[in-house]
């Protein structure tokens, strides 16, 4: 199958997510995982109605980011405080930040360029020790020692990668634990705390995600189809 005709048959399913969970489809943006793919694969993806793109790792934004037509760039993977400063003015959103330590090397960074960089911050509600993240119950202290520490930042919302289940309901528990720390602070006014985004849901659980209430969904797979890891894009 095309990415276009993919991508018509995420949207088809993410349209029909969102109408069971009482929402629009437009209410949840769909984010192109674009790792090992290439420029070509990417832009053919934005040609299509992809508007924003997710990568895990900073070599391969730097590699990609000329090669690419106008897109929102999302930086999706684990990301270490010395590869900040490489991303930091090519990147819309950071979705993975898990430290108070990392939120102070982006706030640095931000300020160093004139900045206000948009988070999210990683729950790992499932406590899994092979993912990062924070857990369930650290979540309001970090967005406290954020909004206390970082005036540079501003703080979307949440993220969550729920662990692979044949069973993509059994995923489910998972996110229904962020979405309840995400309603948490959703009102709240503040400067530098706006929750809009809850990324909850990658290529084999999205459906269930926007069940639970996530509102933008990070797939790769289903578009890109299988990576070829024997690709070296960067690490």
């Amino acid at each position: 199958m095309s990415i276009r005709t993919n991508i018509e048959h995420i949207n088809k399913l993410k349209n029909e997510a969102a109408e069971r969970s009482g929402r629009s489809g437009d209410d949840v943006l769909l984010v192109a995982v674009t790792k090992l793919h290439d420029s070509d694969e990417i832009n053919e993806a934005i040609a299509c109605g992809i508007t924003d793109i997710g990568e895990n790792k900073v070599q391969e934004i730097l590699n990609k980011y000329d090669k690419v037509e106008p897109v929102r760039w999302h930086l999706i993977g684990h990301l270490q405080t010395n590869k900040v400063k490489y991303i930091i003015d090519k990147v819309a959103m950071i979705h993975s930040v898990d430290s108070l330590h990392l939120a102070k090397e982006i706030d640095k960074r931000a300020a160093q360029h004139g900045v206000t960089m948009d988070i999210l911050i990683q729950v790992n509600s499932a406590e899994e020790e092979s993912k990062f993240g924070i857990t369930v119950d650290e979540t309001e202290q970090m967005i406290h020692d954020i909004l206390d520490n970082c005036p540079n930042v501003r703080i979307r919302g949440l993220m969550c990668i729920a662990p692979y289940e044949d069973d993509p309901e059994d995923a489910k528990v998972y996110f229904e634990e962020v979405k309840k720390q995400f309603d948490q602070f959703a009102d709240i006014e503040h400067p530098n705390l706006d929750f809009k985004y809850l990324s909850m849901g990658m290529t084999n659980d999205f459906e269930v995600a926007i069940e639970a209430g996530s509102n933008l969904i990070r797939v790769g797979t289903a578009i890109f189809g299988n990576r070829d890891y024997s690709r070296k894009m960067g690490e």
